[in-house]
């Protein structure tokens, strides 16, 4: 079986924690012990997010030389190389030497005209306090949106329309190679039209992983689609008294509902999204919970199999 794994930013680095080599090189390993076992099975490619490292390497970069900082797509090319490599390591110690390993920087093709360049909504960066982050504002021109009781940097989140590097990546893969890529949705690129010249360039955007990862997973034909977060599943009522756990759900069943644009909502319509176009199934649910996730027996699976909307009390 194919299996595309979405990792969310938990696994990288948890809210909260100090943004350390070490400490994120620790949160791999937990990853690692996860994904070993499905890689032993199946076929494997892995995506992650990148959000709180973009972020630090645009402060180091704004710290050191403020007119020479890096853009978005170069810093987003940066990350997808240093976290690749930790996760090709990580894993590689648990796997037998003989499993190759590859990680494959993605461009990912935007449309200069998407609404999203309009209205800044990507978290990226770690959390600051209102009077820090109305600062930065004032010295560096970021937008801030609250996060939770924090607040973070947002920065354009145009939709992906084409992954460059499929090619190598179904090579890879008829190989039987552990593939890393993707990561924190890819670089953003897009054409311009110069002086009746179309080039391609960079964007200062990062795109949404979950959707990248989707179309990622459609466009490779996978199996399964699986975006694990720090939630077991998605929930109904999310922390009020009536809360449910969604157990299996339709797409269709889950239109009329509502999740968190920030967090859980991009991932409830790239699942939707991926089952709709593929007939197949996606899950969302824990990185601890990553076995059982696969045999469906946690987190929260839409398919297109049996009806409605299944939930645990």
């Amino acid at each position: 079986m194919r299996v595309v794994v979405a990792l969310g930013g938990n696994a990288l680095l948890k809210r909260g924690e100090p943004m350390t080599a070490e400490v994120q090189r620790a949160n791999v390993h937990v990853a690692a012990q996860a994904l070993a076992p499905i890689a032993r099975e199946h076929q494997l490619v892995i995506s992650h997010g990148n959000g709180p490292q973009v972020g630090l390497l645009a402060l180091q970069g704004a710290a050191y030389k403020p007119d020479e900082a890096y853009p978005l797509d170069v810093l987003g090319a940066e990350t997808e190389g240093g976290i690749g490599y930790m996760i090709e390591q990580e894993l590689g110690n648990l796997l037998p030497f003989e499993v190759p390993f590859a990680t494959l920087l993605t461009m990912v093709e935007v449309d200069p005209e998407d609404p999203g360049f309009a209205d800044p909504t990507k978290f990226v960066g770690p959390v600051y306090e209102k009077p820090e982050a109305d600062q930065l504002k004032a010295d560096k021109g970021w937008v801030f949106k609250q996060d939770g009781d924090k607040w973070r940097r947002v920065v354009p989140s145009p939709l992906p329309k084409r992954i460059f590097e499929l090619r190598p990546i179904k090579w890879l893969l008829q190989q039987n190679t552990v593939v890393i890529c993707a990561g924190g949705g890819g670089i953003p690129t897009m054409y311009e039209e110069k002086n009746g010249a179309r080039k391609l360039v960079g964007v200062e955007a990062v795109i949404d992983k979950d959707f990248c990862s989707e179309l990622l997973a459609r466009e490779l034909n996978a199996d399964l689609f699986i975006m694990l977060t720090d939630a077991p599943a998605v929930y109904l009522d999310w922390g009020e008294p009536t809360q449910r756990e969604i157990r299996r759900a339709t797409p269709l069943s889950l239109e009329k509902y509502t999740f968190a644009a920030g967090s859980m909502g991009p991932k409830v319509t790239a699942a939707c999204r991926f089952t709709e176009m593929t007939g197949k199934p996606a899950a969302i649910g824990a990185l601890v919970d990553l076995e059982r996730i696969i045999k469906g027996e946690a987190g929260t699976t839409i398919s297109h199999e049996g009806e409605g909307l299944h939930c645990q009390e």
